[in-house]
């Protein structure tokens, strides 16, 4: 089995500097024309994705440049600081991706603010530039983990414009913004799509965990492992509802949140008591 070390490393702290800036301002600038344009939308003007996504596109580069020293390691960096921020790459990554071929924009009003400040307030030796490091088919599951996780967030956000959506429509609201939002079938369906994907990646994840992950139940990763689980079973159990009983709505939005509120736990929570409280630095 592969083993993990602690090592010394992490994002050059002169780049982080300049670059961070830029890639905030490109997040707020995306933000600004996604609201710009829902705005439009409100009004009965038409109006495109294409310049909140290039905006966006264009702090992934810039975000991509910050993660470059790490992304370019023979083995993967995971200290608290450093995983936040390759969380959120991701996170643009997906949604970018996403939105090539779905109404997902509307996530980035919620989502790219939350990025934008997480870069700003990034710092390469916040946890004292060390971190678990691992190599081989355990960086594949480390990788897999942090896709599935990425993936439940965005099935979040989507959930939380999904409550909005059919509260305003609830309380027959339909001349203001729900207007901007795709119908609500499909915003369901993308929902559902989203946690689909989530799962199984999460399953992949969870399987080369048990593989790959030596003393996977060991007293600082137990608390992770059975969080995971028990995220998995909620996000199983929705999709069997969903298929078997046709969950859908609030039902939806309370057993997404409550996924993903269990897998943060799970992940970040532990990492940032473990890193940042008590300074130590586990997988």
């Amino acid at each position: 089995m592969p083993s993990c070390r602690i090592t010394h490393g992490g994002i050059s702290t002169m780049n982080s500097y300049w670059i961070a800036p830029a890639v905030a301002l490109s997040y707020f600038g995306s933000t600004a024309v996604l609201l710009w344009r829902a705005w439009r939308m409100l009004n009965g003007r038409p109006a495109g994705k294409a310049g909140a996504l290039t905006l966006a596109a264009a702090g992934f580069v810039l975000h991509t440049l910050m993660l470059s020293p790490v992304l370019a390691q023979a083995s993967l960096h995971l200290g608290f600081s450093g995983v936040i921020l390759l969380m959120g790459w991701q996170l643009v990554l997906l949604l970018l991706l996403g939105s090539m071929r779905a109404p997902l924009e509307n996530l980035g009003i919620l989502l790219f603010p939350i990025l934008a400040i997480s870069v700003l307030l990034y710092r390469p030796h916040a946890t004292g530039a060390t971190g678990t490091v691992a190599s081989g088919p355990v960086e594949l599951h480390i990788l897999t983990a942090s896709i599935a996780y990425s993936l439940v967030i965005l099935a979040g956000a989507q959930a939380i414009l999904l409550m909005i959506q059919n509260h305003l429509l609830h309380r027959h609201r339909t001349n203001g913004i729900v207007r901007v939002f795709p119908p609500l079938q499909t915003m369901e369906r993308l929902l559902f799509q989203l946690i689909g994907l989530a799962f199984f990646v999460l399953s992949l994840a969870l399987l080369s965990g048990m593989v790959f992950v030596e003393h996977l139940f060991a007293q600082h990763l137990v608390h992770k492992t059975v969080l995971s689980i028990l995220a998995w079973i909620i996000l199983g159990m929705l999709l069997w509802g969903h298929h078997r009983f046709g969950w859908r709505g609030k039902v939806a939005v309370r057993w997404t949140l409550s996924g993903g509120a269990v897998l943060t736990m799970g992940y970040f929570g532990s990492k940032f008591v473990l890193e940042t409280l008590l300074g130590r630095q586990w997988g």
